[in-house]
């Protein structure tokens, strides 16, 4: 049940982040095809860098899951038996905990955002934390990955990605 959950999660969060990617688009295709028609959308470009950065954030742990990001494969792959295992798990446990570290401070960073009721400098106004929860977000799923992908391998299991 945690299983189909925790995969579910990082699926989600993918076909999330592919929203946004898709939202960067039209913004794009809005901003750059609407000036010669008069077409202007107020503070575009901070809508267009929220969703970059909600895209780069909330696909991490999809990336992470698929095995589509950069590791250190060209030593862990000449590795076998239970020095492979070991080094596996040195690498997890460092991830983790600097991941764990970013997200702690992203949403502590998000929290307090909320809590002061920061607002954006543009030129519409928007509460900070609603577009620093792709950021938090990102990074608590991303870490959770890495915990779950952890906890897997100190079971004696192959990596999954």
């Amino acid at each position: 049940m945690i299983r189909i959950c925790l995969d579910r999660l990082y699926l989600y969060s993918g076909y999330l982040a592919g929203l946004f990617l898709i939202a960067i688009f039209i913004l794009m295709m809005i901003l750059s095809a609407g000036r010669p028609l008069g077409i202007n959308i107020p503070a575009g470009d901070d809508f267009v860098a929220w969703c970059m950065a909600a895209t780069a954030f909330l696909g991490l742990a999809h990336t992470f899951r698929h095995g589509e990001m950069i590791r250190v494969g060209l030593l862990i792959d000449r590795l076998t038996g239970r020095t492979k295992q070991i080094v596996e798990i040195v690498a997890l446990v460092i991830g983790a905990g600097f991941t764990g570290f970013f997200a702690w401070h992203a949403s502590v960073m998000t929290f307090q955002s909320f809590q002061f009721h920061d607002m954006s400098q543009g030129v519409i106004a928007v509460p900070l934390w609603i577009p620093q929860l792709g950021y938090s977000g990102g990074l608590a799923i991303l870490f959770i990955a890495f915990v779950d992908e952890l906890i897997h391998v100190l079971r004696g299991y192959p990596p999954r990605y």
